[in-house]
């Protein structure tokens, strides 16, 4: 393996290293360090500033450059800048193409269009945290960035010289010491055995919430839900005492999205009142919040527009556009100290008096839309995060969404990997804008299938939800028990929002059937072709192999021929 790096902006040309080597500028000087491990290496590339208050400025993005000789390889996994981004093994032919400029003023910051120096086309890949090379089935070679609490860290794969260009996001970052600007883990092996060494080298602990089954409002009734309505839904599936451990209320009870205290008439009594009838049942309570953004009409933005997070020009930076709210929604500026103590106040309402045990929270993206000058924007996040935890308490279950995952690995009890599910099997328009986190059940299934491997290590994954209704959807029986299926095998936190006190009987017999894998342990999933999956997964009765097809068309493999849209167990 070689390594070079390039300060970009500089002007300088890539600098070849060996392991101990000194290069020095005016201003920094930087050490490469390679330590062995029992599979590969530790790449670490140290800065010292040769100056007092020594500036990055010129210098916001560092590359390293590893160059691996005579590396064959089948696909490379490419995982997305957040939790909705698609996040999967990608054929060396396949391209991820840009979102296209009419959707940019409404989707930017949803994924990394935001971060243009990014080579997209023929022969380029890229991926955030970690990617892998695919060499054969259960073997792979992992580069993993130890140290994302401080940058955020883009491997791209330069295809054409057969290379892979890491760079940090150091915009914001300051360094008064030594700092080991690049920690890398880079080693082979089995899928499993080899996450589980990355995350030993990063000293993550693993999560110790269980795997849990839960009901949330949001995929049936979004935003019109009611204090009545699920009252109805809480007596009737304890009367048919289904195995679920948590009923999370999502968006729709507060007037405004921002507004947090302002509950809608439909909740007379209150979100205390609520939640006491949950722990009535023998459920956890979990409630739904966006707690880095606020949409246009809410008070919030109307009565406080110094809260919100502003550009180089001083105009609001809008975090997205949600028809279902008032349009743009925009972010807020963490740092003030009126939002923090507006924050810590939801906070503690939410937990400490109207008794909730697992918040939902959403658009977390939003934090750390733009660096600062002295904080890059994954000390950002991170720090946003730590806040939240510290706010309410390690008892507290928390549920992370529309995240950037490698500052959150170790801070969340729950966390979706994938984007929402659509109604029906994709999302036409969205699609060909080419949105990477639009709402999709088949990018849904594929992230869900693609990030597998976090499960039990930086959280207990959160695939979305499954639906078995006839009604409100446009999913074939066979679609339907897909997902359940696929949802069950790769997540621990398994989520219906189904009345599913009216199921019929074959309709509960397939809830069954799926919860059953929810304590499932998968040990390898193969991409065969785009859309095909073998997933093993060790049962009590040995390991069970399952074929699931998400195309449009039949598959054969191995003698055996599984329906479109179908999942299979084979021998």
């Amino acid at each position: 393996m070689e390594v070079s790096f390039h300060l970009l902006g500089m002007g300088s040309s890539p600098v070849q290293l060996t392991a101990g080597q000194v290069v020095a500028t005016e201003q920094w000087q930087f050490t490469l360090s390679l330590n062995a491990l029992p599979n590969g290496k530790r790449v670490q590339l140290f800065v010292v500033p040769l100056r007092q208050n020594a500036a990055t400025e010129s210098w916001h993005r560092v590359q390293l450059s590893l160059k691996f000789a005579g590396l064959s390889f089948e696909c490379i996994f490419c995982n997305g800048f957040q939790s909705w981004s698609e996040s999967r093994e990608f054929w060396p032919t396949e391209v991820i193409k840009p979102l296209r400029s009419i959707a940019k003023p409404l989707m930017y910051y949803y994924g990394d269009t935001h971060f243009e120096h990014i080579k997209r086309g023929k022969n380029w890949l890229h991926s955030w945290t970690y990617t892998y090379f695919r060499k054969a089935p259960n073997q792979l070679l992992l580069i993993g960035s130890n140290q994302e609490a401080n940058a955020f860290t883009l491997f791209q794969h330069d295809l054409a010289h057969q290379q892979v260009l890491v760079e940090r996001d150091f915009e914001g970052w300051t360094f008064e010491q030594a700092t080991p600007i690049f920690d890398l883990f880079i080693a082979e092996g089995a899928d499993r055995p080899i996450f589980q060494q990355w995350f030993e080298q990063m000293a993550i602990p693993a999560p110790k919430a269980p795997p849990m089954s839960g009901w949330t409002s949001w995929y049936n009734y979004y935003t019109d839900i009611s204090e009545a309505l699920l009252q109805k839904h809480i007596e009737g599936f304890a009367a048919r005492d289904f195995p679920i451990q948590i009923f999370q209320i999502d968006d729709g009870y507060q007037t405004r999205v921002g507004d947090w205290f302002s509950i809608k008439d439909s909740f007379p009594n209150g979100m205390r009142s609520i939640a006491e009838a949950i722990h009535a049942k023998g459920y956890k309570a979990g409630l739904w919040l966006a707690p880095f953004v606020c949409e246009r009409r809410s008070q919030l933005y109307q009565a406080h527009p110094d809260w919100l997070l502003r550009d180089a020009k001083g105009r609001p930076v809008r975090a997205g556009y949600a028809p279902i709210w008032s349009g743009y929604f925009y972010a807020l500026d963490f740092y003030h100290p009126e939002v923090q103590a507006y924050l810590a106040e939801v906070l503690h309402t939410f937990v400490q008096t109207w008794d909730f045990d697992l918040l939902k929270l959403d658009f977390l993206y939003a934090v750390c839309l733009l660096p600062r000058p002295d904080k890059t924007r994954a000390q950002i996040l991170h720090e946003a995060l730590h806040f939240i935890r510290e706010a309410v308490g390690q008892e507290t279950l928390l549920l992370g969404c529309g995240v950037p995952l490698g500052p959150s690995f170790g801070l969340f009890d729950y966390c979706r990997i994938g984007a929402d599910i659509h109604l029906k099997w994709e999302h036409r328009l969205l699609t060909f804008l080419r949105n990477r986190e639009r709402v999709s059940t088949i990018l849904s299934l594929r992230s869900a299938l693609g990030r597998w491997h976090l499960s039990g290590l930086a959280f207990q994954n959160d695939p979305d939800v499954f639906i078995l209704r006839q009604a409100n959807h446009q999913l074939t029986p066979t679609q339907q028990n897909t997902i359940l299926q696929v949802n069950a095998l790769t997540g621990h936190l398994l989520f219906c929002s189904d009345a599913m006190e009216e199921y019929t009987n074959s309709q509960e017999q397939t809830y069954y059937q799926g919860h059953a894998h929810l304590h499932a342990q998968v040990q390898q999933v193969e991409q065969l072709s785009l859309d095909v999956y073998l997933i093993e997964v060790q049962t009590d009765g040995g390991v069970q192999r399952v074929l699931a097809n998400l195309s449009g068309e039949g598959f054969e493999y191995q003698g055996s021929y599984i329906p479109a849209y179908a999942v299979e167990i084979i021998k």
